[in-house]
């Protein structure tokens, strides 16, 4: 479960939303997104360090990054979503409810679609259950969320590519 999430997540984290900001402002918006995305995961957690409270900085990063991923991560599901062989509408209509059930604004959009898309139950225990019907996730369907996870890829370069065209 955990290599599932993790794929789903990093799908928008370090190829959507960087290419996404890419689009929209070059070089620097890219930057911009990496920096904030960068500073959330190590700061983003507030707790002293060296005698000193860092709360302020890791609520600024954790603010930014929610705001800079909030158009990209629901793209990432919605290529998820786009590139899947089986379960589409389905997945579609229930993807709004099952993003919610996560803490993060944003996490929970790729991570439902991959749940929905592959039939999963992905869950963190104590925090949320997302497809919560879904099969137990096994082994083998790492091979098959890599799989979805590398369609998407494909589909996020082509978008990309169309929209730097247009420009």
């Amino acid at each position: 479960e955990s290599a599932i999430e993790s794929l789903a997540e990093n799908l928008n984290d370090s190829l959507v939303a960087p290419l996404f900001w890419f689009v929209l402002l070059g070089l620097p918006g890219a930057a911009l997104y990496r920096f904030a995305n960068t500073a959330d995961a190590m700061w983003g957690y507030p707790g002293p360090y060296a005698g000193r409270d860092w709360r302020w900085a890791g609520k600024w990063a954790a603010h930014a990054d929610d705001v800079l991923s909030w158009l990209p991560a629901r793209l990432s599901a919605a290529l998820l979503i786009a590139v899947a062989t089986l379960r589409r509408h389905a997945a579609a209509r229930a993807l709004r409810v099952e993003a919610g059930r996560t803490p993060s604004p944003n996490s929970g959009w790729p991570m439902a679609a991959m749940a929905l898309v592959l039939d999963l139950r992905l869950a963190k225990p104590g925090v949320y259950a997302l497809h919560a019907d879904g099969q137990p996730a096994g082994e083998g369907d790492i091979g098959r969320a890599a799989a979805l996870g590398g369609r998407a890829v494909l589909a996020a370069a082509a978008l990309a590519v169309l929209a730097l065209g247009a420009a």
